[in-house]
């Protein structure tokens, strides 16, 4: 089990929510360190662990706060790291948000693979001796006893594009870097006025987001034939990231959020 990068390197890019570019440099750093960033745009350096006790909102993103400092959209970085074994790494970046890509983990998977590390599987927790659940409505994220690691999720949009799809995924028997890494992050596009009016999506464009409407896919093709449901479970993966490790069960989600997967992880 590779727990760190073999040599750092940089990725640069705009981030969704602030439209800034930040330059993000991964480096290896020593076991038991844990993922953890380091905002060096600012005075202090100060310190974010990726940790689920450092998580400070969840609006369309996860954002971490810790020693004065934030970092936001860290979701899909770390499930890259974690999708590929990485246990521990120092993330320098010198903006106040991860940038955003191809919407997807990809370009982190491929600049991972690049700085010569052979992916290995993700590490695992201890497994879990009892279910642990939260809901909203009917949206929900469980954690099932299991006698491996699987992960299965839902959606139901009002969108015909999209509608109901699951997939059920187990990182043994489909590689995270084919299986999950690509799927690119979503939207409507009658909501994007308001969401611009609010301060968010400043850096999002038909680059980074598949964008849907009424009539179907503004920006096809697809990369999976259910691939807004696969992005939903790249994010349940960066968030769960947030224990450390992910313990061993079945996790399954549906209609969920950034909101109800941290609510897990702290349950957890």
């Amino acid at each position: 089990m590779t727990s760190t990068i073999e040599k750092g390197f940089t990725v640069s890019g705009i981030g969704l929510h602030s439209g800034i570019e930040t330059n993000v440099t991964i480096l290896p750093t020593e076991t038991k360190q844990g993922r953890y960033f380091i905002r060096v745009d600012l005075p202090e350096k100060p310190i974010i662990p990726a940790d689920v006790s450092a998580v400070h909102q969840t609006l369309l993103s996860t954002e971490l706060m810790a020693n004065g400092a934030t970092v936001r959209t860290v979701e899909h970085l770390l499930a890259a790291l974690t999708g590929c074994g990485i246990e521990n790494a120092c993330i320098e970046i010198d903006g106040p948000e991860v940038p955003l890509l191809d919407g997807s983990a990809k370009n982190w998977v491929d600049a991972i693979l690049k700085s010569g590390l052979n992916p290995s599987e993700m590490a695992l927790g201890s497994p879990i001796e009892e279910p642990v659940w939260v809901r909203d409505g009917d949206a929900f994220v469980a954690a099932i006893p299991a006698p491996e690691i699987r992960f299965s999720y839902g959606i139901d949009f009002p969108y015909e594009a999209i509608a109901n799809q699951w997939v059920s995924w187990n990182p043994k028997k489909e590689p995270f870097q084919d299986f999950i890494a690509p799927a690119r992050t979503f939207g409507f596009a009658d909501q994007i006025e308001q969401l611009k009016q609010a301060g968010l999506i400043k850096g999002g464009s038909l680059d980074n987001a598949l964008v849907c409407d009424r009539t179907g896919w503004v920006n096809p093709p697809l990369r999976f034939e259910n691939e807004p449901v696969r992005h939903k479970l790249l994010d349940l993966i960066g968030d769960l990231s947030l224990l450390g490790t992910i313990p061993q069960a079945h996790f399954l989600a549906y209609k969920a959020s950034h909101n109800l997967h941290v609510q897990l992880a702290k349950k957890l």
